[in-house]
């Protein structure tokens, strides 16, 4: 499958939650012209704590590092838990250019924002020790998440994330949701964008938001998702099963009037 740019962030590269593996299948599967890495690649916060680097982590950064030998142009915009890229912004590492943050325009001249988020997380901008101490509790269900789809692989059940149920289950955290996707949108709308593309929340989405675009490109933990814009302009969330089906979350960017996805699975 060829796209002509690919979003992905949120690897967090450094923790047993990361699932390097699958994300190793999808780079492998996939290429683009444009491959952009969304912040939270490195988990400079986890690291800190306690080294933790296997193999297939080691093997993502070489094929981060190869895409880009062989004229994919990567850009890598640092987010909060990889904060200590930020100061080589306008540098680069290899052939992978460092940004704060980035615009693509899209096939049919849209101008996307594309940023991690996190500067729209008031618990990491104004108490970064919850934040922290929420990262912590994180990496426990995490943890729990991890043993129970041990337990689901041996019944022959698929993958399911208790973390992202969770979440999802909790009214605080979808109001959280709904309004950080505002606030980045109104944002993007204010600098004269026609659209943002972000990560930070680990929330996979395409809809519109105010008249603008919103696009989250979701993450490698729980959900392995990423944004796509297609060789036709279409946006879509690529939602990957490694070994089955891609499932697309298809929306094109011409439909300014269309506010929610379909789903279609997609035989690789």
């Amino acid at each position: 499958m060829h796209y002509r740019a690919v979003f992905i962030s949120d690897i967090h590269l450094g923790t047993k939650g990361c699932q390097a593996e699958a994300l190793l299948d999808f780079l492998r599967s996939h290429t683009s012209d444009y491959l952009y890495l969304v912040g939270d690649i490195v988990d400079g916060w986890q690291l800190k704590r306690r080294w933790y680097w296997p193999q297939a982590h080691n093997d993502v950064v070489q094929k981060l590092l190869r895409k880009a030998r062989k004229g994919c142009r990567v850009i890598f915009i640092p987010g909060n838990h990889d904060e200590f890229a930020r100061p080589f912004a306008q540098l680069a590492l290899g052939d992978i250019k460092i940004r704060k943050e980035a615009v693509h325009t899209l096939l049919n001249g849209r101008r996307m924002w594309v940023i991690h988020g996190d500067e729209f997380d008031s618990v990491v901008q104004c108490a970064k020790w919850l934040a922290y101490l929420g990262d912590s509790a994180y990496s426990v269900a995490l943890g729990c998440n991890r043993w129970l789809n041990v337990m689901r692989r041996w019944v022959g059940l698929p993958y399911w994330s208790l973390s992202a149920f969770l979440k999802l289950k909790v009214k605080r955290a979808v109001s959280y949701v709904n309004s950080y996707e505002r606030a980045v949108a109104q944002s993007a709308k204010r600098r004269g964008y026609d659209g943002v593309i972000c990560g930070h929340i680990h929330h996979a989405e395409i809809r519109h938001v105010d008249g603008m675009l919103y696009c989250n490109d979701g993450d490698w933990v729980e959900s392995l998702t990423a944004v796509a814009e297609g060789v036709d302009g279409t946006v879509q969330i690529i939602r990957w099963k490694p070994g089955r089906v891609t499932q697309l979350s298809n929306l094109p960017a011409t439909d300014m009037a269309q506010d929610e996805a379909s789903t279609q699975p997609v035989v690789l």
